[in-house]
């Protein structure tokens, strides 16, 4: 089950509404004629593109952005997910569902298939996330894509917060935090060698209040998990998991129902649910609206390893 969306107007997309006659942007107007500027910037710089898309909420929002930056023509390129085998069933569904709509193309990245091949070997502590890069820089080298769009915010996680709008990748898919392309004045360097790429993150300035207003505004249709329901689930380091095919308790961890939704959409074995009772778009935003903590922070098992988790992954070449 999902949230319900909006019927779409035959010749042109929903959109944010505006009074009549006052040409004055909203926050959230602002914000995404910026990511429109990215796109055609990206669609006009570099030769083929990709749009990375898990089926979460900042992707689902980037997706949106992509297909009123091209309209009417349908988005002139491919969606890539790089599937670890371990995603939740309703997002996965959401993901096909949504991509058929949108008559795009989609290039699966199999993590399972790169195991079973002996490109990578998974890790002892269940985490997907490392091995994840050698799956997504042999998709970039096999599909010969330029750049990649992420979904990436700055008020996600520190490393994600000092990192450039198009941030360049050497040709081993890398990223060195110490030296980024300056972008002054929203003018944005695409020039890459053979084997180089960008990673592009329209959203970067968005926070997730921004992304659920958005959500709001537009009436997108989001995957039922996050939505507050009565879960099963188990208490593990502080935070609360969902009994499922993936993740299941260990001795003297006790199943009980809660009244919990996900803020995030990771891996179904290393992603945490959070106690809530927003089961609407709009109680999610009043709920965030109070929240101190990042979605990240308080729900991705996987980002506790160690305090630069994500910036090492980056480095190595994750998104």
């Amino acid at each position: 089950m999902t949230t319900p969306s909006r019927t779409p107007e035959p010749d042109r997309p929903a959109r944010i509404e505006r009074a009549p006659g006052d040409y004055r942007l909203t926050h959230l107007q602002a914000l995404e004629a910026e990511s429109i500027h990215i796109f055609r910037e990206v669609a006009a710089e570099l030769e083929r593109p990709a749009l990375m898309f898990s089926g979460g909420k900042d992707s689902i929002v980037m997706l949106r952005v992509a297909e009123k930056a091209f309209w009417p023509a349908r988005i002139p390129f491919p969606v890539l997910h790089v599937d670890t085998g371990l995603n939740f069933p309703e997002v996965i569904a959401f993901r096909d569902r949504r991509v058929e709509e949108l008559k795009v193309a989609l290039i699966v990245a199999s993590v399972p298939d790169a195991i079973e091949r002996g490109l990578v070997r998974p890790e002892p502590n269940g985490s997907r996330n490392r091995i994840q890069t050698p799956v997504l820089l042999e998709a970039i080298e096999t599909h010969r894509f330029t750049a990649l769009f992420g979904g990436a915010r700055r008020d996600e996680e520190k490393a994600r917060a000092k990192e450039r709008v198009f941030s360049f990748r050497d040709e081993f898919g890398q990223w060195d935090p110490k030296n980024q392309r300056p972008e002054l004045w929203n003018l944005y360097n695409g020039r890459i060698h053979v084997g180089e790429s960008i990673r592009v993150f329209p959203l970067s300035n968005w926070t997730e209040l921004d992304v659920w207003h958005y959500i709001g505004a537009e009436e997108l249709e989001v995957p039922e998990l996050y939505l507050a329901r009565e879960r099963s689930v188990f208490e593990r380091d502080g935070m609360l998991y969902a009994a499922n095919e993936f993740c299941r308790p260990k001795d003297g961890e006790t199943v009980f129902d809660e009244r919990v939704r996900y803020r995030t959409m990771g891996d179904a074995n290393l992603t945490a649910a959070v106690r809530s009772h927003a089961d609407t778009i709009d109680r999610i935003i009043e709920e965030i609206a109070v929240t101190r903590l990042t979605e990240r922070g308080a729900t991705r098992g996987d980002d506790r390893v160690s305090e630069a988790a994500m910036e090492d992954r980056k480095k190595e070449g994750y998104f």
